[in-house]
């Protein structure tokens, strides 16, 4: 009896390793611009800084993305904690799902 449940406590936790795994390197790291998706790479406000213009295409209803290189990735998280980093260089940490970046963490970085 002590033998099979030695078994079974091994394979639970092989399991247990393995999703873990699974779960840890759905996570990346993205590092880019806070951008808005009227905008993205371009800011078009003259008179304006990158910021501004970020906040006010927001105000109008664009949503938060993310301009890494040439890709743009629209940003899920609450407006409030990505607000501060608008037209900054940042790391992104989160799950992509297509073009979708789900947001777990969000701090500023020195540009790549």
């Amino acid at each position: 009896m002590k033998k099979s449940t030695l078994v079974s406590l091994i394979a639970f936790l092989g399991l247990t390793a393995s999703i873990a795994q699974i779960s840890y390197s759905d996570t990346q790291r993205f590092y880019g611009v806070i951008s808005d998706s009227m905008c993205g790479k371009t800011h078009m406000m003259p008179g304006k800084s990158d910021a501004q213009c970020v906040q006010e295409c927001i105000k109008a209803g664009s949503k938060y993305v993310l301009v890494a290189g040439s890709k743009v990735y629209a940003l899920n998280a609450k407006a409030q904690s990505i607000a501060p980093f608008a037209g900054k260089h940042v790391q992104v940490q989160g799950e992509l799902k297509g073009s979708e970046l789900s947001v777990q963490s969000i701090h500023e970085s020195a540009a790549k």
